[in-house]
């Protein structure tokens, strides 16, 4: 309790920093001189920042979808779009009107001032004071991303893509079969070390034109935070659910020990025992009888799994999906011979911010990609609902970066939860579940997140970044903090000719941001809460949110409304709470119990505080 105490004493903080900033609305219902003149600049910038966004978004596809190898093409292609797009943001002009019409706030209306505030803030990324330094920092995102994804994956001699690994580590026992492929895994951030190394530098020096004192800094900033705020939200956020993840660390490592064959059950876990390549979800090491639903989707296809997630959304009131968004979607994986390679991370585009949406992913008729489809529809659905009249195209983003992937996650796990499924006919009416298990296996994805986004990825961000972290420890500081947050270990020493923390996607192509993961969770599980029980009236763990439309006219209010209101005003309107952990500990209380009873005897080796 004093853990929940100190959490929500710093959400408090929070909401108090937000009130501090409040911009008042101008009094007069006409507008006036400073509004029109204001209006008309925001009028302006929009049409061209639409324009170039366009067109930026439309390349960058291309260099995610079809990497050829020796194909220079879309990369230059992609380079004059962004370079063009980063010119407008950031320009001298630009910046120099956002801060002439910031200085009269006082006499704009909140929702012009947001969309000015938004203006100054993408500048800081791209500012043209530092040309050259953008124009570099634009080619060298771009090469890392062809060097990531148009890397080829060998096993024994033979190419594989990542879901031939990804499923080796979800069902195979055999730990020296095991080892190959996590270790094929990382191969490829050998040749990303390099290519870190120099976008930290230029992410660094960009963002410092505009006086922010690194590239973690500015990226928090979003928030309204400094750096000491969010990592201090993070440690505290990872304290409250140390407890939780002790018990299953321990659980974890026993279990295993046995599944494997091991006699000596190791202190912490071996990177390549556990069902994710980074360690960040668990729940493939275990089956849920009268819940496993593999066998039934193996039967259906690839298209079949994203139709049912749009099924879901249409049942609770939502459109159907535009035919474009079937037409220009990547939706199936490219054959392991194939000669173009793509991102083989799931992703949602708003390409135009407007009715222009896509999905980039690599389905396949499994339980994993059943529940990340139904996640980035929950994107797709949050563009299409604030893509309208009422919120501008500088403000068509979520209530904040962590909103946006909350709603995916919770709607992917109200996808899993056992009323949902009967009612879709993938398990029996009368399927005998263990409701122990169930919690089991939903704390092994969502808790066990927690310390991988809030602990190891954020911290070892910002160590990049603020603390300018030597490209000889890059190795070293991420299995440090795998060791300490995660309870994880290397299967063996890795020198520093690796770079393990390259192979997660977003230290590459979405930086400095995984933090907004862990506040995702803390926003799913309170909007989850309030669904079941002031809505359906289900019990939290077992609900059915299909075709229940007030459901959906309760999302779409927190989706339609983009990010033209602070972000804490949209969680109170919505649940009447502001943001809190309450119902994401809650949530697991009833596991805890059943965990300590299982665990009687055997070693704890993860320590009780951070």
């Amino acid at each position: 309790m004093k853990q929940l105490t100190i959490l929500l004493s710093l959400f408090t903080f929070l909401t108090f920093v937000s009130c501090k900033n409040e911009t008042k609305p101008a009094t007069s219902s006409e507008p006036t001189k400073e509004q029109k003149d204001a209006q008309a600049f925001l009028d302006s910038y929009t049409t061209e920042y639409v324009k170039l966004y366009t067109a930026s978004s439309e390349a960058s596809w291309l260099i995610n979808t079809e990497i050829k190898e020796g194909d220079t093409i879309n990369a230059h292609k992609s380079s004059v779009a962004d370079e063009a797009f980063a010119a407008f943001t950031g320009s001298v002009a630009n910046i120099d009107s956002t801060k002439k019409y910031l200085g009269l706030k006082d006499k704009l209306n909140p929702l012009q001032v947001r969309q000015l505030d938004a203006i100054l803030f993408m500048a800081g990324e791209n500012p043209q004071t530092v040309a050259p330094l953008v124009k570099e920092k634009i080619k060298a995102s771009i090469a890392q991303t062809e060097k990531l994804f148009g890397f080829t994956f060998k096993l024994n001699g033979k190419n594989v893509t990542t879901n031939d690994i990804d499923d080796i580590l979800k069902k195979e026992t055999n730990l020296q079969k095991r080892l190959a492929a996590w270790e094929s895994s990382k191969e490829v951030g050998k040749g990303l070390k390099g290519g870190l190394v120099n976008l930290r530098k230029l992410r660094n020096e960009t963002v410092q034109a505009l006086d922010y004192p690194d590239f973690f800094s500015y990226e928090v900033s979003n928030y309204g935070l400094t750096t000491a705020d969010m990592m201090e939200m993070m440690k505290r956020l990872n304290q409250e659910l140390r407890p939780l993840f002790r018990e299953l660390h321990t659980y974890a490592r026993y279990e295993l020990a046995k599944k494997y064959g091991v006699k000596d059950v190791p202190d912490y876990l071996p990177a390549h025992w556990l069902p994710n390549r980074w360690g960040q979800d668990w729940s493939a090491m275990m089956d849920v009888k009268g819940l496993n639903v593999d066998s039934v989707l193996k039967t259906k296809s690839p298209e079949w799994i994203v139709k049912a997630g749009e099924s879901l959304y249409k049942s609770l009131g939502y459109p159907a999906l535009p035919e474009t968004f079937w037409l220009k979607s990547n939706l199936y994986p490219y054959p392991a011979d194939s000669i173009l390679k793509k991102n083989n991370h799931a992703s949602a585009w708003h390409m135009d911010l407007n009715q222009d949406v896509r999905s980039l992913m690599s389905v396949e008729p499994n339980s994993e990609w059943f529940e990340t489809s139904n996640h980035e529809l929950g994107h797709i659905y949050y563009y299409i609902s604030y893509s309208t009249p009422e919120v501008p195209p500088l403000l068509r983003e979520g209530a904040n970066r962590a909103f946006h992937e909350a709603l995916g996650s919770m709607m992917g796990m109200a996808a899993t939860q056992k009323p949902y499924l009967i009612g879709q006919g993938l398990i029996p009416a009368n399927a005998k579940t263990d409701s122990i298990q169930i919690l089991l296996k939903e704390a092994l994805n969502f808790a066990v997140f927690i310390p991988f986004a809030a602990g190891t990825m954020s911290e070892f961000e910002k160590a990049l970044y603020a603390d300018n972290l030597p490209e000889s420890e890059f190795n070293n500081k991420w299995w440090e903090l795998a060791k300490k947050y995660q309870g994880i270990v290397p299967p063996e020493e890795r020198g520093d000719i690796y770079c393990d923390a390259c192979t997660k996607t977003h230290i590459n192509d979405d930086p400095a941001q995984y933090y907004d993961y862990a506040l995702s969770y803390v926003i799913l599980f309170q909007l989850h809460q309030y669904i079941a029980e002031k809505i359906l009236h289900q019990p939290a763990t077992a609900t059915n949110y299909f075709g229940h439309k007030e459901v959906g006219d309760f999302l779409k209010k927190i989706m339609s409304s983009g990010a033209t209101k602070d972000w804490r005003d949209v969680m109170k309107e919505a649940t009447g709470e502001d943001m809190n952990a309450k119902a994401l500990v809650r949530y697991f209380d009833p596991l805890m119990s059943w965990l300590k009873e299982q665990n009687k005897g055997r070693k704890y080796t993860l320590p009780e505080t951070l």
